[in-house]
């Protein structure tokens, strides 16, 4: 298993229950199986691959530097996504191939309207970020109007 040691279960530490299901964007070989399997088995059902019809509790995100545009896949990926779903955008740490500033998905995620939650080393080779929607009226104020 490549999980860093004393952490636990991959799929508790990114919040995976039971029944979800879960899309996966951009498995390639470099992506960890191990992770992979751990998600399945936590979940319960096999990772769906990109271009499913359905609708999904969570999207697992594998994101690399030289991936293209990162705002406009989180932006596609909202579109499988259930109302209160995470993505959890997956890359590499920092000194491996295709490493992904930080800064670079702080500055992604609000551009497509959604929020970075948190980041967790989750494996030997990567690292997982929460990116969840806004919620709708964060900040602002009802105004009721008279009759």
């Amino acid at each position: 298993m490549n999980t860093p040691t004393g952490l636990g279960s991959a799929g508790s530490r990114l919040g995976i229950q039971s029944d979800w299901m879960i899309l996966e964007i951009g498995h390639d070989q470099d992506c960890d199986e191990d992770l992979r399997n751990e998600i399945s088995l936590a979940c319960g059902n096999q990772l769906l691959e990109n271009g499913t019809d359905e609708v999904v509790d969570a999207v697992l995100l594998w994101w690399r530097e030289d991936d293209g545009d990162l705002v406009d896949q989180l932006v596609d990926a909202l579109t499988y996504l259930t109302e209160h779903g995470p993505i959890w955008l997956l890359t590499p740490k920092a000194g491996r191939a295709g490493y992904v500033e930080a800064s670079d998905i702080q500055d992604a995620a609000p551009t497509a309207g959604l929020s970075v939650t948190s980041t967790t080393p989750i494996a030997k080779d990567w690292i997982a970020t929460r990116i969840s929607a806004r919620p709708a009226n964060k900040g602002s104020v009802k105004v009721s109007k008279k009759k």
